[in-house]
């Protein structure tokens, strides 16, 4: 089975914001958010989206 279309994760600073059933990542900092997101870009095969300054998410296109 292929998966397409998925959001795989979650990542932020401000947890208040979000909910729901992707993998949620919670960083202290901008810099570890960053780098939180690029490695988990690779490790899940996705592709990483600032969607604000506080949260990005890795998806599968």
């Amino acid at each position: 089975m292929k998966m397409e279309k998925a959001i795989l994760a979650v990542i932020t600073l401000n947890k208040e914001k979000i909910d729901g059933g992707a993998p949620i990542f919670l960083c202290e900092t901008q810099e570890e958010m960053e780098k939180v997101a690029a490695n988990l870009e690779a490790i899940l095969d996705g592709i990483s989206h600032a969607l604000s300054d506080q949260l990005y998410i890795i998806v599968k296109h």
